[in-house]
């Protein structure tokens, strides 16, 4: 006679693994020094679960306590939260309960831009607008302007954010996101097609929406003494920088001290240069202070990389744990990172230069060798998108406007192999922070999406470098001089033949 099993009966290993199949398990993370490190989530807004899989979870919860409890880490361990009354609601709801709150490790706080007081005239705006506008509904932008003016002055954002970080006690991770549904781009590209007439009528500010958010969490956070210990922020503005940077010393001391990881993209916005050399003094006094600091990335718009040193940021401090650092869109002096590289040499896994522009009288080759010959732990580096800043200004001279690359996105090749699951005391649960999510295998085009994958044909095709072999296969021994630096400009092919060759991959036979 046969026995019937009921699900009950299952062991609790047996139902964790399916879970996984509905809901990725959520305690498993990638390590700090891999490449797929600081790209899965940190740039990458939270996607909320398809509806089915969520209710999947649901209904699993449903079926017995026991059920029920194994069930809470797959929805609790990461919370996304609109600001917003019900996504504050939501949240206060979720941090009343101890036994939900414990499992959040992750926090995502998503921000829509600020209604400037006296232009949030949306009405008036609509009447007189033409084609697709008139099917959004006035009333919509009119409640959440309202909502928005009384979250603030109710300062029921800062209580809920306050209750919450105290309830989410091993929280790891911390995202700010800027948040925009369809029906707000489309009122901020009418706007921008007339900024002069219709930004009289209506003011969205994202600066002090970033400023708001910033400051109500980082009073959160340091309120709580959070067990915080990454920041990610793919979207920051560099006004808001600013206005912390006149917060209370101690608590920036103290959050500073928290981080073992920091990824700081900061969006275009006018004299962005002249504010990041104002921030110069703020970013030596929090860097003093990030004595624990394990993965750094400070990154800038594409289409505009920053001319501005190094050091001005850095103050040329040593990062005594450093493992993973990256810079995005700088225009930069090969001795610049020469010097920084060389500073973290016995500690640095992985370098990441997207989009890294070397000015006059600078040579890859010289950065080349140094990585190669003198970095001892170096395992990893992304060269996506180099150049030289004469060739990049030269080939967008004259267009209206050079694409802009989200800072999420990726240039590893060998992604995947890094995927490794860790356990808790390596990294905690449901944080994997990447820099590179869009790698270049799972593009449908050999490039670093420059002119020609935008349909802008500015010059005519580089003939793609031949490979060549480095390793036993051939007796055949590559130097820096048979990396066909020109000095001039830098193709695709060329850079991923030099990741591989500072690494000591053969660009031939060795893995992809």
């Amino acid at each position: 006679m046969s026995t019937k099993i009921s699900m009950e009966t299952l062991s609790n290993d047996l139902l964790r693994d399916i879970l996984d199949y509905i809901e990725a398990d959520p305690e498993r993370s990638v390590n700090i020094d891999r490449r797929a490190y600081l790209s899965v989530e940190s740039f990458r807004p939270p996607s909320p679960p398809p509806l089915l899989r969520a209710q999947d979870i649901g209904s699993f919860r449903l079926v017995c306590r026991r059920f029920a409890d194994l069930g809470v880490p797959h929805q609790f361990t990461r919370i996304a939260t609109r600001f917003s009354v019900s996504g504050l609601q939501r949240l206060d709801r979720i941090c009343s309960h101890p036994y939900l709150a414990r499992h959040t490790k992750k926090f995502s706080y998503l921000i829509p831009d600020f209604y400037v007081d006296g232009r949030d005239r949306v009405r008036e705006l609509l009447q007189n607008a033409d084609g697709y506008l008139h099917n959004l509904d006035a009333s919509y932008f009119e409640k959440k302007a309202q909502a928005q003016k009384s979250i603030v002055n109710s300062a029921e954002d800062v209580r809920v954010l306050k209750k919450a970080m105290l309830a989410f006690r091993g929280l790891q991770h911390v995202q700010i996101l800027r948040l925009q549904d369809e029906a707000d781009r489309y009122l901020l590209d009418h706007i921008c097609d007339d900024p002069e007439e219709y930004g009289q009528l209506v003011d969205l500010s994202w600066s002090s929406a970033c400023t708001h958010a910033s400051k109500t969490i980082g009073n959160a956070l340091s309120n709580a003494r959070s067990t915080f210990s990454r920041f990610s922020g793919p979207m920051m503005n560099a006004e808001s920088a600013l206005s912390l940077s006149k917060a209370v010393p101690g608590d920036i001391r103290f959050l500073a001290g928290r981080l073992t990881c920091l990824e700081i993209h900061f969006e275009d916005s006018a004299e962005l240069r002249a504010k990041m050399l104002d921030l110069s003094s703020t970013f030596r006094f929090v860097f003093l202070a990030a004595k624990n600091i394990q993965a750094l990335h400070i990154g800038f718009p594409s289409r505009r990389p920053l001319q501005i040193r190094l050091e001005t940021v850095f103050h040329d401090i040593h990062f005594e744990k450093l493992r993973a650092f990256g810079v995005q869109a700088w225009r930069l002096q090969a001795d610049e990172i020469i010097g920084f590289a060389k500073r973290h040499r016995k500690t640095l896994r992985g370098l990441r230069l997207r989009d890294v522009l070397l000015l006059e009288n600078s040579l890859w080759r010289d950065v080349l060798q140094m990585l190669r010959e003198e970095m001892e732990m170096l395992e990893w580096v992304s060269l996506r998108r180099i150049d030289y800043s004469q060739h990049f200004d030269e080939m967008w001279a004259g267009t209206m406007e050079v694409p802009d690359y989200p800072p999420s996105g990726s240039d590893s090749d060998d992604e995947a192999s890094f995927h490794a699951h860790l356990d808790m005391e390596d990294d905690e649960p449901d944080t994997d922070i990447n820099w590179e999510d869009n790698s270049d295998d799972q593009s449908t085009a050999d490039t670093d999406h420059g002119p020609d994958a935008d349909d802008i044909a500015l010059s005519p095709d580089t003939p793609a470098s031949v490979p060549f072999c480095t390793c036993s296969r051939n007796t055949y021994a590559a130097t820096v001089d048979d990396l066909g630096d020109n000095g001039r400009f830098v193709v695709h092919q060329q850079r991923k033949l030099w990741e591989k060759w500072v690494i000591g991959k053969c660009p031939e036979h060795g893995p992809p």
